[in-house]
């Protein structure tokens, strides 16, 4: 005996694919708005992105001493001033023992380019100096012809500066202001609510708020993880400026990718011209341990456990973002992610439908 399909049931579900479908290309145009409009609004958004990552990571010093009866406005005051004390300092460690050894760095940098060049003119290579020359002549005339485009990416480069100057400016003003005005945010805004909105939202935004200082938290103990482990191995291999490249080295920690290359590119840099290429080598494979140790074990565990989120999507999050977005998606990613999952979970507790059975229990 045949099996018919039944035409009633295959229209039914051709319609609920249609409908699944069309609502799916709902969401994605809504989604696509939204991206658009904050891209509109990124030079706001961004400073109060900035603030609301240092605020998460400044904010229990603050609740520390107005717990101790400090008024909302002394204890954001003490604890920025504070924070920009620590920034400068942090500068400070990192640029002053690099401007005093500037002179060794610059010999060693240069006698390191004489050994290679030696290298380079022995076997297998053999690279003689007329054609070193030669290639230096062509470097320089391709360099002439590319003064405007130089010119303008100098440009270009000075008005970055300037509005990364801008940014950091009003990150630190709107982090005061956080900081102060903090506790208060939340009642204001379920005051401006109605109905269910005005319990929901504030819950949301607390959660939110707590997901976004245990990413940050977990981002300061894997750089700090980071920092100790290289500036050991920095120190038993005898490479000079081991405290500012520690120091680089957690400061790069926030800024995935990116940051970790450059501060190991600046590392092996410093122990190429100061210990050789050997020691260099060994640097390099230190580094790439460490981080590899970082990115795919502790970043992964810790920021699982604190967000809530599986070791694996957090990888994925980091891989999508920067791919969209560059360091800054890699840097949002995971909180982004973090944050979506909440009001996700909170969502799906509230149409949640509870069972007599269920309710019993």
């Amino acid at each position: 005996m045949g099996e018919t399909v039944d035409s009633g049931r295959a229209r039914g579900a051709l319609r609920s694919a249609a409908r699944v479908g069309l609502d799916g290309l709902l969401v994605l145009g809504f989604a696509a708005a939204v991206l658009w409009l904050l891209g509109w609004m990124w030079s706001v958004i961004w400073p109060v992105v900035i603030a609301l990552l240092i605020t998460t990571l400044t904010w229990p010093v603050v609740r520390f001493l107005r717990s101790r009866g400090w008024s909302g406005a002394v204890a954001a005051s003490v604890v920025t001033v504070l924070f920009l004390l620590v920034a400068a300092g942090t500068v400070t460690l990192i640029v002053v023992p690099v401007a005093s050894q500037s002179g060794e760095l610059v010999d060693g940098v240069v006698d390191g380019i004489q050994q290679v060049r030696q290298w380079a003119s022995g076997p297998p290579l053999n690279i003689r100096d007329d054609q070193v020359t030669t290639a230096l002549d062509a470097a320089v005339a391709k360099l002439q012809g590319s003064v405007g485009s130089i010119v303008n990416a100098t440009v270009t480069g000075v008005g970055t500066v300037a509005s990364g100057l801008v940014t950091a400016v009003l990150a630190v003003f709107l982090m005061f202001y956080f900081l102060k005005d903090g506790p208060r945010f939340l009642p204001w805004l379920s005051a401006q609510l109605p109905g269910r909105l005005a319990t929901d939202v504030p819950v949301v935004a607390g959660r939110c708020w707590d997901t976004l200082g245990a990413f940050v938290r977990s981002q300061a103990f894997v750089g700090l993880l980071d920092a100790v482990f290289i500036g050991i191995g920095l120190w038993i291999m005898g490479v000079p400026l081991v405290l500012p490249l520690a120091v680089l080295t957690f400061v790069a920690a926030f800024v995935p990718i990116v940051g970790a290359l450059f501060a190991g590119f600046v590392a092996v840099l410093i122990a190429l011209v100061s210990n050789g290429p050997t020691d260099a080598l060994i640097v390099l494979g230190i580094i790439i341990a460490v981080q590899q140790l970082e990115g795919n074990v502790f970043q992964p565990m810790l920021q699982s456990k604190g967000l809530g989120l599986h070791a694996a999507v957090v990888l994925l999050a980091v891989t999508l973002g920067g791919s969209l977005a560059g360091v800054v998606g890699s840097l949002l990613a995971v909180p982004v992610v973090a944050i979506l999952a909440v009001i996700a979970r909170h969502i799906r507790d509230r149409l949640t439908i509870q069972t007599p059975a269920a309710t019993e229990e």
